[in-house]
């Protein structure tokens, strides 16, 4: 009845996808034509943004891609800062917090210590604010900006999951995605993402097929690995090995995070909020109240890199709950021999692009 229920209810909203969809397709003829202009920049940018919305690991790709240049480059992010609570072009300080630059942003300020973390709503003028304010940058990092064509970047990545990948899905409201599956043209790079680290050739092959990549196009595929836990606060090491686990997170799919924690856990409890959610005062009392009546021993709240940066603003009530909050990271692993290809494609284009902008002040 469920199903039968929500089949009518996406006829229904059929009629409002085509007029979106059209209102998109609108847009990116006025870009493809020339009407709307595209911005090119010196500095070498690289994008990286998906066709549906929730969440298909962009940003454990984007600190992929941190580590790879980390100790080379220069590297700044700029991100659009979704559910701040402010406004225009900002680089995180010690003052910054997840309210000023969102989540997202504020996890890369955690944990890249070296990099320069900003959003702006219009990366258009974001870029140009950034440079003039940290001019000796020499790779800028777009995250979550496929749709954002106003700035055009000499890569663009484009991340699918690999249980929904954009070629079996519908434009929204109908369905999840952003613009019309023909968008995908646009990117230089197609990664796969989460998928099962058994992940076969043939299949692989499959959905390459499926795809029908560009000639200026190549696809990778990835999977998400759970790096060490780790306290909120202190950044201790903790193992999960026999501890009782209450599972606090925010994020569009808590299922494979849940599953991982039941496996390295010896018992958990899920507390799961909307995606991106900051937590309230209620929130706050629902985690202390949950807590103290789970009548066991050795028992930790744990949560995902995300949602420790909105936990964190809680410290103070945190502290008199009493409990060890632990974070578990995630990080992204090539398959397949993916590795060295897709980090020579990275490097490569780097290396000329660094060399030409930098050339002039030499």
């Amino acid at each position: 009845m469920r199903s039968f229920l929500l089949q009518i209810l996406r006829l229904f909203l059929y009629p409002f996808a085509l007029l979106y969809g059209a209102a998109v397709w609108v847009r990116n003829r006025l870009y493809d034509t020339g009407f709307f202009s595209s911005v090119s920049f010196s500095v070498p940018i690289i994008s990286v943004g998906n066709l549906s919305v929730g969440g298909t690991g962009k940003t454990p790709h984007v600190e992929y891609l941190i580590h790879l240049f980390q100790y080379q480059y220069r590297i700044a992010t700029m991100s659009r800062g979704y559910k701040r609570r402010t406004q225009g072009f900002l680089i995180a300080d010690e003052h910054t917090n997840a309210l000023k630059i969102g989540d997202e942003p504020m996890q890369y300020y955690l944990k890249f210590p070296e990099l320069i973390v900003s959003v702006a709503e219009e990366r258009m003028t974001g870029i140009p604010s950034l440079l003039q304010r940290v001019p000796d940058i020499d790779i800028v990092l777009l995250d979550d900006a496929y749709q954002h064509r106003s700035v055009k970047p000499g890569i663009n990545i484009l991340i699918t999951d690999f249980s929904k990948p954009f070629y079996t899905d519908y434009i929204l409201p109908y369905g999840r995605l952003r613009e019309s599956r023909k968008a995908y043209q646009r990117a230089d790079v197609i990664i796969i993402s989460k998928c099962p680290q058994t992940l076969s050739p043939d299949k692989a092959n499959e959905i390459i097929s499926k795809i029908s990549p560009l000639p200026h196009q190549s696809i990778f595929f990835s999977t998400i690995n759970y790096d060490a836990p780790y306290d909120l606060f202190s950044g201790k090491p903790i193992s999960l090995n026999d501890a009782h686990a209450l599972i606090v997170c925010c994020i569009a799919n808590p299922s494979p995070f849940v599953a991982h924690i039941q496996q390295e856990a010896r018992q958990t409890h899920v507390l799961s909020y909307p995606d991106h959610h900051y937590f309230l005062s209620k929130d706050i009392e629902e985690i202390a109240e949950t807590w103290k009546n789970w009548n066991v021993e050795n028992k930790l709240i744990v949560t995902t890199e995300k949602d420790a940066t909105r936990l964190h603003l809680q410290r103070e009530a945190i502290n008199k709950i009493g409990a060890t909050v632990v974070v578990v990271p995630i990080k992204v692993e090539l398959l397949l021999e993916g590795t060295a290809l897709f980090q020579q494609r990275m490097i490569s284009y780097v290396e000329q692009a660094v060399s030409e902008y930098r050339m002039p002040f030499e």
